[in-house]
């Protein structure tokens, strides 16, 4: 290979990181039916990623290695004339300027414009003259080179995957000029090998670069494609992210349409009934995360499949549950149910019974859930003892936000209803000022500890995802009736695009 270390030309498959796949796959007759998750990247993200282009194309020339170039011909009085350029290296690399256009229904196209590059080695040649005298020498060679590069890149569909090909691939050659031992005036050995050398470099680069560019644009793609998969599974609940319907290419935003199926050991999520359609999304932000509210139930409901909805409450936490309000009827009521004995020695456990169901308003995301608590005591010396058993049905309305690396859920309104109450100290239930005590401090405390602990999860899972690779900014999350909007701009901290692909590549 032309290029080694798989380092070359990193950037040139940066614009395809976050875009979708063309119509190579065979879809149904609904285009939108099965969607459950969409992405849009806009133009301003295509341009912002085109301006890592040159940092990165240059750091690949640096740092790329080049093979021997080796060939012969047969000279008038000669003979046969063999040559070979080794030791090749990239000097003084400069590149003029990058541009990005999104051809409608077309393909993305990337124009290099003006790299120059000097590539300095040995060339040793040799010949065998009409009586049979062998000659060789070697001398210092310097190329000057003017290139420009042009890549339209298709983007297909293989295995429900992307699969961009960048095969429709041109370099053209403004100059490639030979000098030999530093020698800029034309000579005999000169002329001799300037024609066929640059010739035979043109077809290396050509073949080498380009090659290059096809495998690494896939290389990335599948690389992004593995991200999403990790950043949408966690245990064993993952999100199936294969494509559902053809992408849209259009001359201001790249989209790509998922299926959104929560996969959980047996469980597989099945969903037909999509509203998504593209005017459902605007252009005015870099970047946009369309979910459906079915996406966001079946993550809730395999999360209780697999008993992750689940709260356990001990000491401090406990008490500060317990003792909000240093009122006569709290301390009456904290008294009748753990009997005497310390926060420290007791435990408080809150878990769902049944699958949550979350619907999506414009209002923000409602949670209803059937859940059950209970609180049990471990006295001294004694057998451990349930002290209290509820069970209650819960509506709470959330509105989510992302601010400085974590996900902040606000809780707008919620609604407890008793189904179920057992409690050791009042075994009749005849004692209302207990069961009010208690709805009150769910409603007051115990939701919005629950809400607090799911947030904190929540962030700690997403910032573990490789959120740190980008500079969000300006996050908006939009709930509709029966859908989420995510989006947002992003730049990248300085140097952490290289760096990163440079340990990946």
């Amino acid at each position: 290979m032309l290029w080694a270390g798989r380092m070359r030309l990193a950037t040139l498959g940066i614009l395809l990181i976050l875009v979708p796949a063309s119509a190579a796959c065979e879809f149904g007759p609904f285009p939108y039916s099965l969607t459950g998750i969409v992405c849009r990247m806009t133009k301003p993200a295509a341009l912002l990623l085109n301006q890592e282009t040159a940092q990165v194309i240059q750091a690949a020339f640096r740092n790329a290695q080049f093979p021997n170039i080796t060939g012969e011909r047969s000279m008038r009085l000669l003979g046969k004339v063999s040559y070979e350029l080794t030791n090749i290296q990239v000097n003084d690399l400069s590149i003029e300027r990058s541009e990005v256009e999104l051809r409608e229904d077309d393909a993305i196209h990337i124009a290099i414009k003006n790299v120059t590059a000097t590539f300095r080695g040995t060339l040793t040649y040799g010949y065998t003259g009409a009586w049979l005298l062998k000659l060789f020498h070697s001398v210092d060679f310097e190329i000057d080179s003017s290139i420009d590069l042009q890549i339209n890149t298709e983007l297909m569909c293989q295995k429900d995957k992307v699969a961009p090909d960048a095969s429709d691939c041109y370099l053209t050659f403004h100059k490639l000029t030979l000098h030999l031992q530093g020698d800029k005036e034309p000579g005999w050995l000169k002329q001799l090998f300037t024609d066929f050398i640059s010739f035979t470099l043109k077809l290396v680069l050509k073949s080498e670069v380009c090659k290059e560019i096809n495998f690494l644009a896939q290389m990335l793609a599948d690389f992004i494609q593995d991200l999403a998969e990790n950043f949408l599974q966690d245990g064993d609940i993952k999100v199936d992210i294969s494509l559902a319907s053809a992408p849209l290419t259009k001359a201001n935003y790249l989209e790509s349409h998922h299926k959104g199926l929560v996969v959980y050991k047996n469980y597989s999520d099945v969903f037909s009934d999509s509203i998504f359609s593209p005017p459902l999304l605007t252009e005015s932000r870099m970047l946009y995360f369309w979910l459906s509210e079915h996406v966001l139930s079946s993550l809730a409901s395999a999360a209780f499949l697999d008993k992750r909805l689940v709260l356990t409450i001990r000491g401090e936490k406990l008490q500060a549950l317990f003792e909000t309000e240093d009122t006569e009827a709290q301390r009456k009521a904290v008294q009748m149910i753990f009997q005497g004995t310390s926060y420290n020695n007791s435990v408080a456990k809150v878990w769902s019974l049944a699958r949550p169901q979350i619907s999506v308003q414009p209002e923000g995301t409602i949670v209803k859930s059937f859940v059950a608590m209970e609180v049990t005591i471990f006295p001294p010396g004694e057998e451990p003892l349930m002290v209290l058993y509820m069970e209650m049905e819960t509506m709470v309305t959330i509105q989510a936000a992302y601010m400085e690396k974590k996900l902040i859920l606000h809780l707008l309104d919620s609604r407890v209803e008793s189904k179920a109450f057992q409690c050791a100290a009042d075994p009749s239930g005849n004692d209302p000022s207990l069961r009010n005590f208690l709805q009150t401090m769910i409603s007051v405390d115990g939701i919005p500890e629950v809400v607090s602990t799911i947030e904190l999860a929540l962030t700690s899972l997403m910032n573990s995802k490789g959120l740190h690779l980008f500079d969000i900014k300006n996050p908006e999350i939009i709930t509709r009736k029966g859908y989420v909007i995510v989006q947002l701009d992003f730049s990248f901290p300085n140097h952490v695009l290289l760096d990163f692909l440079e340990k990946k590549l």
